[in-house]
């Protein structure tokens, strides 16, 4: 004890004051939109977007998740945990084209959906809730509410309708119903087949989207 106080206690050093905690790799490749697949949590991260098409490896713990391209560290995100959230992006990742409006957000389109037409805001609510990555929902909900300039408020109402009708979520069914002008056919003159026999060669609406 006496030789520990006189000869080793002056070389100790702190104690490192962060817990340590395991790390665990895997490889992704870069998708087109900047961001690698965290596959245990089904979540993407972002990375500079110079890095698309590319393999690059993760290194993540609970908290922490780091990524590689080689030996260099490109990309450091908090490790996301909870529901809702699936794409985790830091803005100066994104390539210029990607770095949509300020004012492209949920609460942008549903207050002119709404302005619109009950049935639009409706129709807008549903494709933002669809798991795909925010751009792709938010060119789809731009897409749509310009319909109102070129066609009138009216027939972007029964388009939205027709369109929620058949399940299909997207810009292009509110084009293709607009083109053909379908929205102009009541929906109750419609005649339904409700007797239709199921059959493998039958297409259902999800088979256009």
């Amino acid at each position: 004890m006496q030789q520990f106080i006189e000869l080793e206690k002056q070389t100790l050093q702190p104690l490192n004051p962060y817990l340590f905690e395991p790390m665990t790799s895997q490889l992704s490749t870069v998708n087109k939109y900047g961001h690698v697949l965290l596959s245990v949590d089904k979540r993407y991260y972002s990375v500079p977007y110079k890095l698309i098409g590319k393999r690059l490896k993760i290194k993540y713990s609970t908290t922490k998740l780091s990524v590689y391209d080689e030996n260099e560290v490109v990309a450091v995100h908090d490790r996301y945990i909870g529901k809702g959230l699936k794409y985790i992006t830091i803005q100066d990742h994104l390539a210029t084209q990607h770095k949509y409006a300020a004012d492209w957000n949920p609460q942008k389109f549903m207050s002119t959906a709404s302005a619109i037409g009950e049935s639009v805001a409706a129709y807008i609510a549903k494709i933002l809730a669809r798991e795909i990555y925010p751009e792709q929902s938010y060119k789809s909900c731009s897409g749509v509410l310009n319909f109102a300039k070129r066609v009138g408020n009216t027939r972007l109402v029964n388009a939205c309708k027709r369109a929620d009708s058949y399940g299909i979520y997207n810009y292009g069914i509110i084009d293709q119903i607009l083109r053909t002008k379908a929205d102009t056919i009541p929906m109750e003159d419609e005649i339904l087949n409700t007797d239709m026999p199921s059959h493998e060669n039958v297409r259902g609406a999800e088979y256009y989207e």
